[in-house]
């Protein structure tokens, strides 16, 4: 059975940083993608970021770029996101997902696996 399980979320103020990770078990994620979405209260889930099997190339939205880093270890078979200069807007459940290709995307339904989510709070 492939699990995915995120950690590191919590409260944090604005402009803290906190890192999340995704340790994945049951199946190795070495050289399929990996990604981010994240999910508030009373909105839509939205893309965060992905990286894709090789680690080379990763994706952001605009929200987050310059201010969030995913990547991956793979000996691990692990993903990371860490995120810096937190705005309230950041506040949600981030949930880690992954594919069974190597193209990272910004489309939920590429990604076959799914964690529970993470809470991560940014007070003002």
């Amino acid at each position: 059975q492939v699990q995915l399980v995120e950690s590191g979320g919590g409260l944090v103020q604005a402009g803290g940083s906190l890192r999340l990770s995704c340790a994945a078990s049951g199946r190795t994620f070495s050289s399929a993608a990996m990604a981010w979405f994240r999910q508030a209260p009373g909105k839509e889930r939205e893309f965060v970021a992905a990286i894709d099997g090789t680690g080379l190339h990763t994706y952001y939205a605009d929200s987050v770029k310059g201010r969030f880093t995913i990547s991956r270890d793979n000996a691990e078979n692990t993903s990371y996101l860490q995120m810096n200069s937190l705005n309230p807007e950041d506040t949600a459940v981030y949930v880690c997902a992954g594919s069974v290709t190597g193209w990272a995307t910004s489309i939920p339904s590429a990604y076959r696996y799914w964690g529970q989510g993470t809470q991560v709070t940014v007070s003002s």
